[in-house]
């Protein structure tokens, strides 16, 4: 019994050394390889050489966003609501065209840019996040390098403050383009990113916009004769989106695109916003898009890559291949909306087929252009 007795504590005891070298050896890992995750700063010093960084000083850097498209009149507008839209475009662009005045990336400065949109209680995105049917908030959001054609997008995350920074992590530190909902939080604690309750995202005009969708969609369903039916998904409870683009003085070029959705959309609806090629797109050969507008038919558009694939494959400018989609491709099928984009050459468009895109752009010289209405 004894000899018995002694051999299980035998084993055990080895089973415990085992355990506790393991524990060590996975801590020691874990260790190693969050020195090897690189950072944006890593990212910078390993793109941007340092001896370019003094000499290189290209006149074609530039930056353009917007913060959505839609029904947007100056009949609507008060003067206040007006200034405090030009206040927050204004805050972002400057942000991002002085990185990229001081050498930084395209890629930072994108970044960085959209943080202050995604903060804003006016744009939905981040902070301003509008309401699912559930009165939750499912936030996206996608990045791209075009240098590389390196990519990260999040999706249906809800307790992400800043979800471009989330892309941000997945494009650098994963071998994923794309991670959704509760994944995309667990990684996001893998990369010691702060997560929010819910409640951070709680905004009244917002759920009044929820309930003033729901009620309109209860009532148009009610009437069975009515023939100006909608879907309860159309017009500006679609819009809000925030996006960023940007062109270095290194000739690298970048995209952001960051969403609160669609208000009150169910079954975790995703839009084109975190979908590389739909409403984000960079490649240094053409252009940086970002979109905004009806989600769905921006997806089946693939509008990002198509106006990058019109540059590549027919010879359109940026301006053409823009108007072409947005203007003849996009309405064709029924859908609305926007997009900004710079090319290798600095050369932008602010292209939208709605009433008004809140929109913004700085080139080079400094020179500081917002619009929110069609001209």
């Amino acid at each position: 019994m004894n000899k018995g007795f002694y051999a299980i504590f035998e084993d055990d005891q080895k089973k415990l050394v085992m355990i506790r070298i393991l524990t060590l050896f996975t801590l020691f890992f874990v260790l190693f390889s969050c020195k090897n995750n690189p950072t944006l700063d890593d990212f910078e010093e390993k793109n941007i050489d340092k001896e370019q960084k003094d000499t290189v000083k290209s006149t074609n850097f530039g930056i353009v966003i917007h913060g959505g498209a839609g029904t947007i009149l100056k009949k609507n507008m008060s003067d206040s609501l007006e200034k405090a839209y030009q206040e927050v475009l204004e805050k972002a662009i400057r942000k991002g065209h002085e990185i990229l005045a001081e050498g930084g990336s395209s890629l930072r400065a994108v970044t960085e840019t959209i943080n202050i949109m995604e903060d804003s209680p006016l744009f939905n995105a981040g902070k301003g996040a509008v309401f699912t049917h559930d009165e939750t908030n499912e936030l996206d959001a996608s990045l791209m390098d075009g240098s590389n054609l390196n990519a990260g997008a999040v999706a249906g995350v809800t307790r992400i403050k800043n979800p471009i920074n989330l892309a941000l992590e997945v494009m650098l530190n994963s071998e994923h383009v794309m991670l959704y909902g509760k994944g995309a939080e667990e990684f996001a604690v893998t990369r010691n990113m702060e997560l929010v309750d819910p409640s951070y995202f709680y905004s009244e005009s917002r759920l009044r916009s929820l309930k003033k969708v729901i009620k309109k969609e209860q009532d148009e369903l009610s009437s069975v004769h009515s023939a100006s039916f909608e879907d309860p998904y159309s017009k500006d409870s679609k819009f809000g989106t925030v996006g960023c683009v940007a062109l270095d003085q290194y000739g690298n070029l970048a995209a952001g695109t960051s969403t609160g959705g669609m208000t009150n959309k169910r079954f975790n609806r995703i839009g084109d916003a975190p979908i590389i090629g739909a409403g984000t797109y960079a490649n240094n050969a053409t252009c940086a898009i970002s979109a905004t507008g009806w989600g769905e038919f921006f997806i089946r558009s693939v509008v990002a890559h198509d106006i990058s694939a019109l540059m590549e494959y027919k010879g359109l400018t940026l301006s053409e291949a823009a108007e072409e989609v947005i203007q003849r491709k996009v309405p064709a099928l029924g859908g609305d909306g926007g997009v900004v984009g710079i090319d290798r050459e600095g050369n932008v468009t602010m292209e939208f087929n709605t009433a008004g895109m809140y929109r913004a752009h700085m080139n080079s010289e400094g020179t500081l252009n917002i619009g929110i209405y069609k001209k």
